[in-house]
């Protein structure tokens, strides 16, 4: 299969309708390198750079509640800087760029999951919903981290 390693994505494939940002940036740690108390933190296999991670919502109406939640892994020499918050609104709303999934098998279901990759977090180039909503399989998004 020529198919392999991660997928490359837009922005919109992902979150056709747009995402807010529901928490902090965080780098992510390493917990098989993390030993005796010391903390180790992810490097990007491919470009040793830092791996932070930032939850966001999606705002996919049809994405059921239990899955609206994800962690987007952004890979990043330093830490990412979310945009500024919008008045009148509770979430921030973020765009990613230079996005990849990766599919595996979530231990606990047993279930195709996907973790989702980014090299940049920026404010929405437009707040407007798609002009079509797209088309989803009867499970709807099994999205992890």
């Amino acid at each position: 299969m020529a198919l392999q390693g991660p997928i490359p994505v837009s922005f919109e494939m992902v979150f056709p309708y747009g995402c807010y940002l529901v928490g902090e940036v965080e780098q992510v740690k390493d917990f098989d390198a993390s030993k005796n108390g010391r903390t180790v933190f992810a490097k990007d296999k491919v470009t040793g750079e830092p791996v932070w991670q930032v939850p966001v919502m999606d705002a996919d109406p049809a994405v059921k509640a239990g899955a609206k939640t994800v962690s987007v892994k952004i890979v990043s020499a330093v830490q990412p800087v979310p945009p500024a918050s919008l008045p009148g609104l509770p979430f921030t709303p973020v765009e990613f760029a230079e996005m990849t999934v990766t599919a595996y098998v979530n231990q606990s279901s047993g279930r195709l999951a996907w973790s989702i990759r980014a090299r940049e977090m920026r404010a929405p180039r437009t707040a407007s919903a798609p002009a079509s909503a797209p088309v989803k399989g009867s499970a709807g998004k099994d999205v992890a981290a």
